[in-house]
């Protein structure tokens, strides 16, 4: 007889909404969540689908936060590695309970629901919105979120023993509103190409810089001091990244910034993520900031807020006040924009929302 391939082996604790599925299971809950299922349910019937096949790939979209979408292929061999790892880091046992909040067209969504399965975890599933934890009363044991997720959710995060938040980095202003949450809360590095996250910062209880790699990745960085990673039980590949870090120690770096988002203005390089986590202490809406072509400068700081300008009347003298920025990390102009366009995967889409202020 042979082997099951181990992307079939759904550990017998696995529930979705209350309810155990087998494997053979699996086939008719996502076929009738495709056909009958509210829409954000349509992508979780077809994942299930594609992972019950006997098909050792599946195509996933990139998020396109930072570049153009585009699908690539991964090995479910990979997915149910990426799923053990985080289990073993987590501590995660059979019959935890865990939420799935965020939307099964990206990677994030997708691996809540391979943990589910390979870990025997209890998953609940919600539709993906913006205050997730207001769709019921229960606890759970593990979550993920994206930080504006979380930035709405402070007051129920007491209900979640162990959250880990990724898609985009967490800012400074929100760090701190962390700090007195009585959750083990974790922001993660990772993309698709690694099948979500590959390293982890602890923000609270303690608040540490760097990220702490997985078990079984190693890094490294390359000529221009971006990260290099090699984690052979996700990716065949080492995969070579536009992260610019500073690595601590073997196991630990500090992002410092993409390099393919350096602003170049009048000669000054600008780290635009350094800047806005400086700029989260001042601003509580969802905000970015960006270069604009400029006769003078070449590329012009700006910064894009999500909102009303009404409400920030005080904030150009704020942020020439703020001691974290140089004279060159403020920003020339702010623009805003009522709501700001989103990726698939609920990411801030950074060049349709500039081109709204072009």
């Amino acid at each position: 007889m042979m082997e099951k391939p181990s992307w079939h082996n759904i550990h017998p604790d696995f529930t979705l909404n209350g309810a155990h599925y087998s494997l053979e299971d699996l086939s008719e809950i996502g076929y009738s969540l495709v056909k009958e299922g509210e829409s954000f349910e349509v992508s979780m019937g077809d994942f299930l689908l594609d992972w019950v096949s006997d098909k050792s790939t599946l195509e996933v979209q990139t998020s396109g936060s930072t570049g153009i979408p585009k699908k690539i292929t991964l090995k479910k061999e990979h997915m149910v590695n990426s799923a053990l790892a985080t289990g073993a880091y987590f501590v995660l046992k059979p019959k935890d309970s865990a939420l799935l909040c965020l939307p099964c067209t990206g990677i994030a969504g997708k691996m809540m629901l391979v943990r589910a399965m390979v870990l025997g975890l209890h998953l609940d599933y919600v539709e993906p919105s913006s205050t997730p934890l207001s769709q019921n009363n229960k606890q759970y044991g593990f979550a993920a979120m994206v930080p504006l997720q979380v930035q709405k959710s402070l007051k129920n995060l007491s209900r979640v023993k162990t959250l880990i938040i990724g898609g985009a980095p967490v800012g400074q202003g929100l760090v701190e509103k962390l700090g007195k949450a009585q959750t083990a809360i974790y922001e993660t590095y990772g993309m698709t190409e690694t099948i979500t996250h590959i390293a982890v910062k602890e923000i609270n209880p303690v608040s540490k810089p760097y990220f702490e790699v997985l078990p079984n990745v190693t890094v490294s960085t390359d000529s221009r001091g971006c990260l290099v990673i090699d984690a052979p039980r996700v990716s065949d590949t080492r995969i070579v990244t536009n992260d610019m870090v500073e690595l601590t120690a073997d196991n630990q770096f500090i992002w410092l910034g993409r390099y393919d988002s350096i602003i170049n203005s009048g000669g000054i390089k600008l780290f635009p993520e350094k800047i806005e986590k400086s700029l989260s202490e001042l601003i509580s809406s969802r905000f970015f900031v960006a270069g604009i072509p400029d006769e003078t400068l070449g590329h012009k700081l700006i910064l894009v807020i999500e909102g009303d300008s009404m409400d920030e009347d005080d904030l150009p003298h704020e942020i020439k006040m703020q001691e974290k920025l140089s004279k060159y990390e403020v920003p020339k102009a702010i623009y805003f924009v009522k709501t700001f366009v989103e990726t698939p995967t609920h990411k801030i889409d950074r060049l349709k929302t500039l081109q709204l202020i072009s």
